[in-house]
């Protein structure tokens, strides 16, 4: 039986230090807990949907002075494998990948700040870490839940609001995830960055990854980068749109992993009943700490 033809089974959540985790991950927590990074690795950690492929492709083509084809030496996840990750049909698990690659790698994940390996801390590796704006990460992971079938079903939108608004989605709070991270910004050297500071000037933003990542690459290489990074060619590019996943995995009939990539769709999703009553219920889970997120432009 091919990947294809695989019954399609949504597993539920199972807790991992409170977080809701996909049980493919859960099971497979204590390996990644176990993993200790060389000091030269980069890890890029995000809430899901909120940019971290569109970072994973500007670290690689910036690693490599902008060439493309260097760059297409194999999709997305082989290069930069997801660390949490378990073994899934056409991809090993990110541990065992991570074992036959010398350092420096960069290394993608979604756990919450609680849940990352300690040594990624203790040999001071460098960290992107990525935000987008509460409403429109919601809209695109309530997308990406449909489409992603061993997530749980996202069932109607009115629930998932609910759903997203509770903490009750794979990987947790939002709120927490992205406030955990920005508290321990300074003192981890952490790269914080945000989905829409990279919509509004992604040649600034890529300047500052490459300072982060000390690198200095002239201003024709940058700007090749920029547009290799468009939302637009990265749609079309076989090696970072996910069209390589087997549909068990991602059913990109129900909706492609790369869906629009805009700063605001969450208007045309959410009613004023709907956007009132989650600014009130995000006013009071953020009310400790301020993070300069923008919905709009």
């Amino acid at each position: 039986m091919s990947d294809d033809q695989e019954v399609k089974i949504r597993g539920p959540l199972v807790p991992v230090k409170g977080i809701p985790l996909s049980e493919h991950i859960a099971n497979h927590y204590s390996n990644v807990l176990a993993f200790c990074p060389d000091p030269s690795d980069l890890l890029i950690a995000t809430y899901p949907k909120a940019g971290t492929t569109w970072v994973q492709e500007t670290v690689d083509l910036l690693l490599h002075n902008g060439n493309i084809e260097i760059c297409k030496r194999a999709s997305t996840p082989i290069r930069m494998p997801f660390l949490e990750n378990s073994k899934r049909p056409g991809i090993p698990s990110g541990i065992d990948l991570l074992k036959t690659m010398d350092p420096p790698r960069v290394i993608k994940t979604h756990l919450p700040f609680q849940l990352i390996p300690k040594g990624f801390w203790e040999n001071k590796c460098k960290v992107i870490y990525v935000a987008r704006n509460a409403k429109d990460n919601l809209v695109s992971y309530f997308h990406f839940d449909q489409m992603n079938v061993t997530h749980p079903d996202p069932g109607p939108w009115e629930h998932y609001v609910q759903k997203f608004m509770r903490g009750q989605v794979a990987w947790g709070s939002w709120y927490d995830h992205v406030k955990s991270y920005w508290e321990e910004r300074e003192k981890r050297n952490i790269l914080y960055l945000f989905y829409e500071d990279m919509k509004e000037n992604p040649q600034r933003e890529v300047e500052r990854i490459m300072r982060y990542l000390d690198l200095s690459l002239p201003d024709d290489v940058i700007s090749r980068i920029v547009e290799l990074t468009s939302f637009e060619n990265m749609k079309e590019n076989p090696m970072a749109n996910y069209s390589f996943m087997p549909r068990c995995i991602f059913d990109q009939s129900l909706c492609t992993f790369m869906r629009k990539g805009q700063v605001g769709d969450w208007m045309n999703h959410f009613t004023p009943e709907q956007s009132a009553e989650f600014d009130e219920d995000y006013q009071k889970k953020m009310k400790h700490v301020y993070i300069p997120f923008r919905s709009h432009f």
